[in-house]
């Protein structure tokens, strides 16, 4: 389902073009030169054809949620684009980004050099077991719902509210953004 709609047009039927659609995706790196992991991981996603990136949050740190206490704490941020691509092409440049920039995938929650969620297309929602839009977590998550909300203040979550309602829902204690970091956005 892609729209609430039915009556959506996906296509403008004389000249075949597309509409973009929103996308977000949450970056996390705790493994390695972090901030570096970061900025590869947003000029990746600049460099991916037909997605244009609107904007990149700041840097935030957080602790590693759901994985081995002793984790080393993340550097988070949250980039917004626009695209015609289909979630499942833009679902497999995330996974392709985190392979290039050597995840491996041992343990759910574990340490990772690069972790690049895929966290809303437009209006999708979709439930396959390797692709669920929304991110089911993302609504609960300060370290993705605070540095978006910080780019996209009147943003939306398909299916859960504002970002700005989730986030105070969720609470920012968890997080804290890094002013002595950055990534290079342009």
């Amino acid at each position: 389902m892609s729209s609430p709609n039915p009556y959506a047009i996906d296509a403008d039927t004389l000249s075949g073009m597309k509409p973009l659609k929103k996308v977000v995706y949450s970056v996390g790196s705790n493994l390695g030169d972090r901030l570096a992991n970061l900025q590869g991981a947003v000029d990746a996603i600049r460099d991916t054809p037909d997605v244009i990136v609107v904007d990149v949050s700041s840097v935030y740190e957080s602790d590693s949620v759901g994985g081995p206490e002793d984790a080393p704490k993340f550097l988070n941020l949250v980039i917004v684009a626009e695209t015609t691509l289909e979630p499942r092409t833009l679902l497999e440049r995330a996974l392709a980004v985190e392979d290039a920039f050597g995840r491996v995938r041992t343990e759910r929650w574990g340490p990772r050099t690069l972790d690049v969620d895929l966290i809303m297309v437009g209006s999708t929602i979709t439930d396959q077991d390797d692709m669920k839009l929304p991110h089911p977590l993302a609504h609960q998550r300060a370290f993705v719902l605070a540095p978006w909300a910080e780019i996209d203040a009147t943003g939306e979550l398909p299916g859960r509210g504002s970002v700005s309602d989730l986030l105070a829902a969720a609470g920012a204690d968890s997080v804290t953004r890094r002013d002595d970091l950055a990534v290079e956005s342009d």
